[in-house]
């Protein structure tokens, strides 16, 4: 019984190492997931950081400190009141993007990661937009996300986080200012609109202005040439008067009197034709005798026979002087 006893004690103490030793090495191995980083301490202070996959530690020494994500992270801005540099009052909230890239300094530089980012990215968010008018606020939202990242990562990176992006959601005005900024468009509108239909007007007016210039350089231009062909005319015709006067001194020059009758009778048959053609002429008085212009007519003819032949004329007039039956100058008696 005293053997066996020993025996039963010596193999409970067996199993009780064996189970020990698998304990042990159960606890030695760790195994991170993807994306997450580990910080080991040993007796209470920071040794080393376990990355993604399996790994060893030293069991009743070694423990997990802190399981930190590694991936990006985003957390909300909470709505706050930002009073712009003219004094306006607008409600502003946002979103922030960081990422840990050091374990260590993200457990144990800062108490609360998440409350730290969103008390500083309000805080500056307030000295961003605080020093901008309300019509920059809400027109330049680009340079307020790139200000306030520039600024909320430069004081982030000693806790080893990464701000990737800051973005302002919305930017909320109170309801008098809207209403005023929706009346203050409505008349800037009117205003691009009134300047756009003067300015319509007055192209129109230097258009009609142009056209007018053009037509009257046009109609000048017309007038001119007119007057150019006009006096051209003037020319050759006082060119032929020339001509036609040369020639009848040199007949007459030439003991030829026939050539001056002809001349004669034909400017008198002109100014005759002149005064018949005349509007306001009703009736003509002819105080010359009618037998002279017959003779003026057979002087022409005489000088057509002389220069043409005998066959340009086919009918001489008469030299006799025709029976001219006299109108009555008294009242007629019965």
């Amino acid at each position: 019984m005293e053997d066996f006893s020993m025996l039963l004690g010596v193999n409970l103490f067996v199993v009780v190492l064996v189970i020990l030793a698998i304990l042990t090495l159960v606890s030695g191995v760790k195994t991170v997931t993807q994306g997450y980083h580990w910080t080991i301490e040993r007796f209470g202070r920071y040794t080393r950081t376990l990355n993604s996959g399996l790994n060893l530690i030293v069991p009743f020494f070694d423990r997990v400190g802190r399981k930190v994500n590694m991936m990006e992270q985003v957390i909300d801005i909470p709505q706050q009141d930002v009073i712009s540099k003219d004094n306006a009052t607008v409600m502003v909230d946002g979103v922030a993007f960081f990422q840990v890239f050091d374990a260590a300094k993200a457990s144990y530089e800062i108490t609360n990661l998440d409350r730290a980012i969103i008390t500083l990215t309000m805080t500056n968010l307030r000295s961003v937009m605080g020093s901008m008018d309300l019509d920059q606020m809400l027109s330049h939202r680009d340079e307020i996300n790139e200000r306030l990242l520039r600024v909320v990562d430069a004081a982030v990176s000693p806790w080893g986080v990464k701000v990737n992006r800051i973005e302002i959601k919305d930017i909320v005005p109170p309801a008098d200012l809207i209403q005023s900024m929706g009346r203050q468009m409505k008349a800037e509108r009117e205003k691009r609109a009134e300047i756009l239909q003067a300015e319509g007007m007055r192209q129109s007016a230097i258009l009609k202005a142009e056209g007018q210039k053009q037509s009257q350089i046009l109609e000048a231009e017309g007038r001119r040439e007119a007057a150019f062909r006009d006096a051209e005319a003037r020319e050759r015709l006082a060119q032929a008067e020339a001509k036609a006067t040369e020639m009848v001194s040199l007949a007459v020059a030439n003991g030829d009197v026939q050539a001056l009758n002809y001349f004669v009778a034909e400017k008198y048959m002109k100014a005759l034709t002149h005064l018949a053609d005349s509007p306001n002429q009703k009736v003509l008085i002819m105080p010359i005798e009618v037998t002279s212009v017959l003779g003026s007519i057979a002087g022409i003819g005489e000088i057509a026979k002389a220069t043409f032949g005998p066959d340009a004329v086919r009918t001489a007039p008469s030299t006799s002087t025709p029976s001219v039956p006299r109108r009555p100058t008294g009242p007629a008696t019965t």
